[in-house]
């Protein structure tokens, strides 16, 4: 993985945007727009809250994003990580590969705890993460509606630096 540079946003859009028909991963109803998300992109700091890619062929196949939890002193040590991939490299293993990567680098990034929130009827996205020992440390039912159906959230976690 490497980090992302504004050259990148479209791509990083494209590849949320195709998760949103799926009603598993996002709880945006709607594509979003690359101005949209720029905001968000230029609030991640390299080297303590980053997004990354991953690249394959030359091309843009995944990212992840580290961001800061709740956004008071106290916390600064948790994020939330996210991870989401290009419909044609799902189900190849790169979002194990990535969730390793991703935890792997949290010593240098000063990152003690990781949360993780996940739609609970996301199966793929909970099994990957309590693979890698995040446990449910919450749940927050029937929060999202999506197409007249509701859902809950699950909010996991994993303390990675004692």
């Amino acid at each position: 993985m490497q980090p992302a540079t504004e050259q990148d946003l479209p791509r990083i859009v494209e590849i949320y945007n195709s998760t949103v028909p799926t009603r598993i991963a996002t709880a945006d109803t709607e594509p979003v727009s690359v101005e949209s998300k720029r905001p968000w992109f230029n609030n991640h700091v390299p080297g303590k809250r980053p997004i990354l890619v991953e690249r394959i062929d030359g091309e843009v196949a995944a990212w992840v994003s580290f961001e800061s939890f709740y956004g008071r002193p106290a916390y600064g040590r948790t994020a939330e990580v996210s991870i989401y991939i290009a419909p044609e490299h799902r189900r190849q293993g790169l979002g194990r590969r990535l969730l390793r990567e991703a935890l792997d680098m949290t010593p240098e990034l000063g990152i003690r705890t990781v949360v993780a929130y996940i739609f609970s009827h996301n199966e793929g996205s909970m099994r990957l993460f309590r693979s890698f020992d995040f446990e449910e440390w919450g749940r927050l039912p029937d929060i999202a509606e999506m197409d007249g159906k509701r859902y809950s959230l699950s909010i996991l976690g994993r303390h990675v630096n004692p």
